[in-house]
């Protein structure tokens, strides 16, 4: 797939992948089932050719947003639009409309208030406090962009892709029931919260749940599991001793990244990172 053909999420995501995808498809083999435990903004799984996709994530209200484009994306679209409006692009609106999805529980209202708060709040963040509120300040856009074209594209692509929402041990455990013959048409990629690079700079917030160096640990367990059984997974992370430590049974790539959420735009840095490759050979 060539760079000019790659599409970009309608999400604005911490850590989305868009700018990595050439990099990340050099180490997709050639298999029928792409899955997906983390989706985050989708920006793989929208550009994948795979016959077959798997999309998980814990964020019920990212998974509910995708499954509405999925079956009603037309007049979901439609209506996600109205939302992008002068009127609604001022401090007073954006918190009367924060409060109003933390406040109701109607699947459609809150998937199309859930487009418009990403959009429309700071650095395209998503966070949650340790109740279930969405508290993500305003971002203060001269005029935050309405992704209708990356909207209709990821309706169709859609289509071929199934969505759950689980946590990503309950979501992985299933597959290492599965044959090797079948395993072996799977590559998985992985991309997690990542493990923090120093003790004060851990942000794992996208959902209520924390991300914490058990988890870390747990998911590379299953990742080296699943390619005993004959899969090829892949994972995304920070590179610290920690992580090349509990990535030891994989091959990793060291990538230097320019980081996509920072507070302040000069200090987007770039980071060391990694991609571990877990494969039966």
């Amino acid at each position: 797939m060539g760079e000019t053909t790659l599409i970009r999420p309608f999400l604005k995501w911490p850590g989305g992948k868009y700018r990595l995808l050439p990099v990340l498809q050099e180490f997709l083999p050639p298999r029928n089932c792409l899955v997906e435990p983390f989706a985050g903004a989708g920006a793989l799984f929208i550009n994948s050719m795979h016959r077959e996709v798997i999309v998980n994530d814990i964020n019920p209200d990212l998974i509910n947003l995708f499954r509405l484009l999925q079956t009603q994306g037309d007049d979901f679209i439609i209506d996600a639009k109205k939302l992008f409006v002068h009127k609604n692009n001022h401090k007073q609106s954006y918190y009367r409309l924060r409060e109003r999805f933390n406040s109701i529980q109607t699947p459609w209202e809150r998937a199309l208030l859930f487009l418009y708060l990403n959009r429309h709040g700071y650095n395209g963040l998503c966070r949650y406090n340790a109740k279930g509120i969405y508290n993500v300040p305003f971002g203060d856009y001269v005029k935050p962009y309405f992704p209708l074209d990356e909207l209709h594209y990821f309706k169709q692509r859609a289509k071929q892709v199934t969505f759950h929402c689980q946590d990503f041990v309950d979501f992985l455990t299933p597959f290492l029931k599965y044959p090797k013959r079948k395993m072996q048409q799977i590559t998985f990629y992985c991309d997690p919260p990542y493990a923090p690079l120093s003790a004060t700079a851990n942000f794992t917030g996208y959902a209520q749940q924390h991300f914490s160096l058990n988890h870390q640990q747990q998911l590379a367990d299953l990742a080296h599991a699943l390619a005993k059984k004959g899969a090829t997974v892949l994972i995304s992370n920070h590179n610290t001793p920690f992580t090349r430590e509990i990535y030891r049974h994989a091959i990793c790539t060291l990538l230097e990244v320019r980081r996509s959420i920072s507070c302040k735009t000069k200090a987007r840095n770039k980071v060391s990172e990694l991609i571990a490759c877990f494969s039966a050979s």
